[in-house]
């Protein structure tokens, strides 16, 4: 008998197993995949993030893989160009972009250090309930032979198309139409840093990540998904020229060291977080579009929300627990919901006038535009930028 099952070992599920462990708990991690592997990622793990992996002790492991730090962050749109870094928290001022198969082994091994049963290669086909139809465990194939585990919480830590959500019926509260579509490439031999490139219909970004590869971003409307992908890489390379043509002759002679990757399923929801024996982390709960790149640094802080709510109550009152993650359900609801409406916003790949005039201003003052990276990275909100300095401005 478990404490907590983890369905999911990667940057939700991994976090999420360790940290119950380190607070005394026997906790089952399964994935289906193996470890290491890639998975399709911005990477980018903004300053929040940053701070939770340095609270977890493990970010000078994932500095130790050379992943560079983004410490300088440059935004163009329109006629504007803002270069700077962000204030930060907790002293972390930089962003880190560590490939998948990097920093989800570098998670997967903490948790195993924890003190976490790790089986990978493992799916999950069923969920257990007792009589009162509570969840109780997981049913599952591992090595072509089927198995049967118990737990008090069963956890979805299993992407957006999470079995356990769709086990456990977990509808969902939030949904809109998907904005965009998003071809990913690495390019060696291209000196960046974190750069975000915007124009009507068209958003463009570079993040350095592990072996000096730079990844390219080329994001594009939703509407245009058919066509985009008929030819995605003279569409990726054309997107790039129209809307970075500084960028793109950068790219001119340089190569891509990998296959050209896209999505056209970047969908947005809220799903109900917890029922009777069992919650969601990380994307199998909450997913939204890449383009603000929310996901890694989001699901850390779902992790240790979670882990804050239900720890000390696994096998006790189930009623006490199911309080805690009812709580917890409120808590990642009312953090995450301005997150979401800003990426909604800037996946509309529409900027308008009031937003370029708020940013012709900030542009003006250094300290104002470390603010707005604050905002970019999650640190603080817009309301923040309304200081009577950037009034004066305006």
């Amino acid at each position: 008998m478990f404490d907590a099952i983890v369905v999911g070992a990667r940057c939700a599920g991994a976090p999420t197993a360790m940290l119950l462990a380190r607070a005394g708990h026997r906790v089952l991690m399964l994935d289906r995949a193996g470890f290491p592997s890639d998975t399709l990622s911005t990477h980018l793990i903004h300053q929040p993030g940053v701070a939770a992996l340095a609270r977890w002790g493990v970010l000078e492991t994932v500095r130790a893989t050379g992943c560079p730090p983004l410490d300088r962050a440059v935004y163009e749109v329109a006629d504007i160009r803002l270069e700077g870094c962000a204030q930060g928290v907790e002293g972390q001022r930089a962003g880190y972009a560590p490939r998948r198969h990097v920093l989800d082994a570098v998670l997967a091994d903490a948790a195993v250090a924890a003190g976490v049963d790790f089986r990978e290669r493992c799916s999950v086909t069923r969920l257990l309930h007792d009589d009162a139809g509570r969840v109780v465990g997981v049913e599952g194939r591992h090595d072509g032979r089927s198995f049967t585990e118990r737990a008090h919480l069963v956890i979805g830590a299993d992407g957006m198309r999470s079995t356990v959500a769709r086990l456990a019926k977990a509808d969902f509260t939030v949904r809109d139409p998907r904005l965009t579509c998003a071809y990913y490439g690495y390019w060696e031999d291209v000196p960046a840093t974190l750069e975000l490139y915007e124009s009507p219909g068209s958003w463009v970004a570079t993040v350095p990540t592990n072996n000096e590869a730079t990844l390219v971003l080329a994001y594009f409307p939703q509407a245009r998904f058919e066509e985009v992908r008929t030819d995605p890489r003279a569409a990726y390379l054309r997107q790039i020229r129209a809307t970075a043509p500084a960028l793109y002759e950068r790219l001119d002679g340089k190569r891509r060291v990998e296959r050209l990757r896209g999505t056209g399923d970047q969908q947005n929801f809220f799903r109900r977080a917890t029922g009777s024996g069992w919650a969601l982390v990380g994307d199998a709960g909450h997913h939204k579009d890449s383009i603000t790149a929310r996901g890694i640094s989001d699901a850390f802080l779902q992790a240790e929300a979670l882990t804050r709510h239900v720890g000390g109550l696994l096998g006790g009152d189930p009623d006490k627990l199911d309080q805690a993650l009812r709580s917890y359900a409120d808590e990642r609801d009312t953090s995450l919901a301005p997150g979401y409406q800003a990426t909604l916003s800037a996946a509309q790949l529409a900027p308008h006038e009031q937003r370029l005039s708020l940013l012709r201003a900030v542009s003006k003052d250094p300290e104002l535009t470390s603010v707005y990276f604050d905002m970019v990275a999650g640190v603080g909100t817009v309301s923040a930028l309304y200081t009577p300095k950037l009034l004066a401005l305006l």
